[in-house]
């Protein structure tokens, strides 16, 4: 697994828990490295086995664990640039939906050996989508449910979601857009100011 995906997890644990809870991570983990280099590639095994430890440390199952991931990753001040990559999906929150299809391949540009799961957006009918998620990680549709709220609420929209596993590692996100402009969302400017 990419080093970049085990140290969000550890950036996770640090900021919200502290070092003490990450130490405690990868010594229940049996991982013989405290700190993941970002641009390493580790063996498959380290990251189910550090998920495994942080449900133990917090006590929490995979599923809640794994959104309040997503959640971190787009709404932390340390994270912010993963919440400016997502915004250039477009204006309004459908738009962002529909550039989800293209993101494990914007993160190939930024990361060219960054592999994320593969993610599929279907529209059914008007405001009705489903987000179909293929990942040997379990939980990834749930890690994606806490980037969608964050989201949601970024771009002022009011949303619900659910999530429905169908085995073999797909993870299917029903999602709900019940209205676009349902509060202010938060300010977002494609171009950086000048200070």
């Amino acid at each position: 697994m990419h080093g970049l995906i085990n140290r969000s997890f550890q950036n996770y644990m640090c900021d919200s828990y502290g070092k003490d809870a990450w130490l405690d991570v990868t010594a229940r983990a049996g991982v013989s490295t405290i700190e993941f280099e970002a641009m390493l590639v580790y063996d498959d095994a380290v990251t189910p086995a550090i998920l495994n430890a942080m449900g133990e440390v917090l006590r929490r199952k995979r599923g809640e664990l794994m959104e309040d991931i997503g959640a971190y990753l787009v709404s932390h001040p340390n994270t912010e640039a993963v919440r400016r990559l997502l915004r250039f999906g477009g204006m309004k929150f459908e738009d962002f939906l529909h550039s989800l299809d293209d993101l494990p391949d914007r993160a190939r540009m930024a990361v060219g050996d960054l592999h994320l799961p593969a993610i599929e957006l279907h529209n059914h009918e008007e405001g009705h989508y489903s987000l179909i998620c293929d990942s040997p990680l379990t939980g990834f549709g749930h890690l994606m449910m806490g980037v969608l709220r964050v989201m949601a609420d970024d771009y002022g929209a009011l949303v619900l979601l659910d999530l429905e596993e169908s085995g073999e590692g797909k993870e299917t996100v029903s999602i709900r857009l019940i209205k676009t402009d349902f509060a202010d969302g938060r300010e977002f400017e494609l171009g950086a100011r000048a200070l």
